[in-house]
């Protein structure tokens, strides 16, 4: 009798423990994030130097996407530099160094403060990071930029998700640009600083300042790299030279315009001008211009359509056309 009771038992803790391990699930399984998406484009691209991360930064939108059929969960830190980085692949592969400050944030010890988040399927988390608090650009050219985001921190690299790639062009900085001064009003000395305004009132201003010799103002609106490198030729010499060279070929073209020795069209003295069509959208347009030339006998008269493009706010002048329309 006693050996039958034994038996019973055994089975049924046997049955229960069976049981047991059939509806039993870990308490944290190892979410799976292969169903995850991270996008990345510019946020309000506009023209980037090197150095200046808070003057001249690089913001970029960042986008994890849910593209499985069930809820991905994520850690997301309060300072983002221990959820993501940024990588830069110069053309030759070699990648560029991460910031000192960056360094030194995640070699010092700690507490890292994150939320845990949660999206649904079809659904995405979207933000905008500085990619100059990531990265040291030193040295202007064209950089491809990737992104990679640690679902579970940084201290947990192994698992990451890649980003797309995308093109980035760090021009010569801007006093490398420039003139050796600071562009100033003739009459306070205040300095010359472009205002967001209108497409046609760029190209009004631009125009006055050439009839008035005002150098300064004249470019204070136009994309001097561009322009010059509407010829072919030396588009192929200022991809080809170091960041030294292109500052001088910039200089070296600006004196050109005010001498009066290239691009005739663009720097010519009109008697008088009228803005006959202004078209544009968020980033790009033209504005179409009559403009009378005086002669001692007569005015030739040309038309010239201004090709426009607004990065951070400020429309540039970056190409131009013209067509003789004959004389009055």
């Amino acid at each position: 009798m006693k050996r039958s009771l034994i038996s019973i038992i055994s089975i049924f803790a046997l049955f229960a423990q069976f049981s047991f391990a059939q509806g039993y699930k870990p308490a944290s399984t190892e979410q799976d994030f292969s169903k995850a998406s991270v996008n990345i484009k510019f946020y309000d691209r506009t023209m980037y130097y090197p150095a200046m991360a808070e003057d001249n930064p690089v913001y970029v939108n960042v986008s994890i996407v849910n593209t499985g059929t069930e809820t991905l969960r994520f850690k997301l830190a309060d300072d983002r530099a221990f959820s993501m980085d940024f990588v830069a692949h110069t053309i030759k592969n070699t990648v560029l160094p991460s910031t000192q400050s960056l360094i030194i944030k995640r070699s010092t010890n700690q507490t890292v403060y994150f939320r845990e988040l949660s999206i649904e399927p079809g659904e995405a988390y979207s933000f905008v990071e500085n990619v100059k608090d990531y990265i040291q650009f030193d040295e202007p050219s064209i950089y491809y930029l990737e992104m990679v985001f640690y679902p579970e921190l940084y201290k947990s690299k192994y698992i990451s998700i890649p980003s797309n790639r995308l093109s980035l062009e760090i021009r010569p900085a801007p006093y490398a640009a420039s003139s050796s001064y600071l562009p100033v009003q003739s009459k306070t000395g205040a300095l010359l600083k472009p205002e967001s305004i209108s497409p046609d009132k760029v190209i009004e201003q631009t125009i006055i300042a050439r009839q008035k010799s005002l150098w300064d103002q004249y470019f204070l609106y136009m994309d001097v790299q561009e322009m010059m490198m509407r010829n072919a030729d030396q588009r192929r010499r200022y991809n080809a030279a170091s960041a030294e060279e292109r500052s001088r070929m910039l200089e070296n073209y600006k004196t050109d315009l005010m001498q009066n020795r290239i691009d005739f069209d663009i720097v010519a003295v009109p008697d008088r001008f009228s803005i006959e069509n202004t078209s544009y959208n968020q980033n790009d347009g033209t504005v179409t211009v009559t403009e009378w030339f005086k002669y001692p006998n007569f005015h030739e008269v040309k038309r010239y359509v201004y090709k426009v493009r607004q990065r951070d706010g400020i429309w540039q002048i970056y190409d131009y056309s013209v067509t003789n329309l004959g004389t009055e």
